[in-house]
């Protein structure tokens, strides 16, 4: 399966700060928006990614991350020239995706929660074994700006609608997919909404109607919190500064998590480790690698 972050837009929910900062490379406490879509693609064993973004901000993420082999990864860069919806991801990465399933994340969404990596796994599987599309739907107080999830008495999913005005639930479905290859036939045949975007919504109500979407609903233990608005954006930083201090254990940390799941030598890290042996972030990977 491969990878797709999907970077682009213009943030202007964000303004004025987005005005000189393209949105997923703002601060989330200590790391840069981006870390964390990007942690949660390493976590469910992705090692081939693309990144979407505009053009005058794509070189901002390749500066950034290279071509990923310092975290044992091979990352790819793609443009979107104009924001077109979601789903142009797929058309924009179709050559990247080639034969190969697909996982989709927005880059401004933090998933975190116990189990988070048996979940990435097994949706990875499902996609596979059963040629099914998966989901995310997480409980919130106003789901109005969000695609929401509408069930029947039995908890079947029947419905899934891009921002209602009347919610026939409180799941919003998050900013995480995965997918069968044949999403990329799927995209092409998706009407634009009045605003000329390519919805996900269309293309997830698609699997719906062919039975061939599973719905996994994240419980209590887990935080999602979409990081696109200066609320979001400050409560996602309290939140990591929270957990990483009352652990003394990084969130999203990238080369941790390339170490961990093998990707890369105690070497490596070390050598990553001491490049940024000034701060505490550099500091923290060399504890990882003599721990």
């Amino acid at each position: 399966m491969k990878g797709i972050i999907l970077a682009g837009g213009s943030g202007t929910r964000l303004y004025p700060i987005t005005k000189g900062v393209v949105k997923q490379l703002l601060p989330i406490y200590d790391k840069p928006m981006i870390y964390y879509p990007l942690s949660v693609l390493m976590l469910a064993d992705i090692k081939e990614i693309l990144i979407i973004s505009t053009p005058k901000d794509l070189y901002r993420f390749e500066d950034i991350l290279g071509d990923g082999s310092n975290l044992g990864i091979k990352i790819q860069y793609a443009k979107q020239e104009y924001p077109n919806g979601i789903a142009e991801a797929f058309i924009i990465g179709e050559k990247f995706i080639g034969n190969d399933d697909v996982c989709l994340i927005l880059g401004d969404n933090l998933i975190y929660g116990e189990g988070l990596v048996k979940v990435l796994r097994d949706s990875v599987q499902k996609v596979k074994i059963k040629n099914k599309s998966v989901i995310f739907g997480y409980y919130i107080n106003n789901p109005l700006s969000y695609g929401v999830i509408e069930f029947d008495s039995s908890k079947k999913v029947i419905r899934l609608e891009e921002k209602p005005k009347n919610p026939k639930s409180n799941y919003a479905v998050i900013g995480l997919y995965f997918y069968p290859n044949d999403v990329l036939k799927i995209v092409k045949n998706v009407r634009p909404s009045l605003g000329g975007e390519l919805q996900i919504t269309s293309v997830n109500q698609e699997y719906l109607s062919l039975d061939r979407i599973d719905v996994e609903l994240l419980g209590r233990g887990y935080a999602w919190l979409d990081a696109g608005t200066h609320e979001g954006l400050l409560e996602a930083s309290n939140f990591i500064e929270v957990v990483e201090k009352r652990q003394g254990l990084k969130i999203a940390c990238i080369e941790e998590i390339a170490y961990k799941q093998g990707y890369i030598s105690k070497k490596q890290l070390i050598k990553n480790g001491n490049e940024l042996s000034k701060n505490d972030y550099g500091k923290y990977l060399l504890k990882v690698a003599n721990s």
